[in-house]
């Protein structure tokens, strides 16, 4: 699996209430709650606005703290977000991100090799993270997580195992 995008960076401690507004939880339409992302951070919503895409956010430690929330990922997705790349995460986000079809790498010192708007691109098979000033190696990932991520989510998979119907 292999994704590549325009690195939109973004530094330490990053919560869920940060991507989508605790006051939103009540949308279920990802489009929706895309259009939401980042309110509590005015600066931050006017950069991605404006930013290339497709977009892979890169950023510091503990992104995705907080609530457990499936919104975050989702509105990320839905605002045209292919993947995250962090130093590290918070694990519910993390499994939500990819419960969603949302790719999400923990990279230590991705920040030192990544400038704001570059390419970035990251290859599961080969386990690394490429951007212009380097590589990082990242452990790979077991192969029902990457058909869980190439499936487009969780629901999806099992849909398509249930031979289309619902799950």
């Amino acid at each position: 699996m292999r994704v590549s995008g325009y690195a939109f960076k973004l530094g330490d401690s990053i919560s869920t209430d940060d991507i989508i507004a605790g006051r939103y939880l009540y949308i279920t339409d990802p489009g929706e709650l895309a259009s939401h992302i980042f309110e509590n951070r005015p600066k931050i919503r006017s950069r991605i606005q404006r930013a290339r895409r497709p977009i892979v956010i890169v950023a510091g430690r503990g992104f995705g703290y907080g609530s457990s929330r499936e919104h975050a990922p989702l509105a990320l997705k839905a605002f045209g977000v292919k993947a995250i790349v962090a130093e590290s995460f918070h694990r519910i986000f993390y499994r939500n991100s990819i419960n969603n079809g949302l790719l999400a790498v923990e990279a230590p010192g991705i920040l030192g090799i990544v400038e704001e708007g570059e390419p970035i691109t990251i290859d599961l098979d080969r386990g690394v993270v490429e951007a212009s000033r380097g590589a990082i190696r990242v452990s790979g990932m077991p192969g029902y997580v990457k058909s869980i991520l190439e499936a487009g989510g969780l629901r999806e998979m099992l849909r398509r195992l249930a031979g289309g119907r619902s799950p």
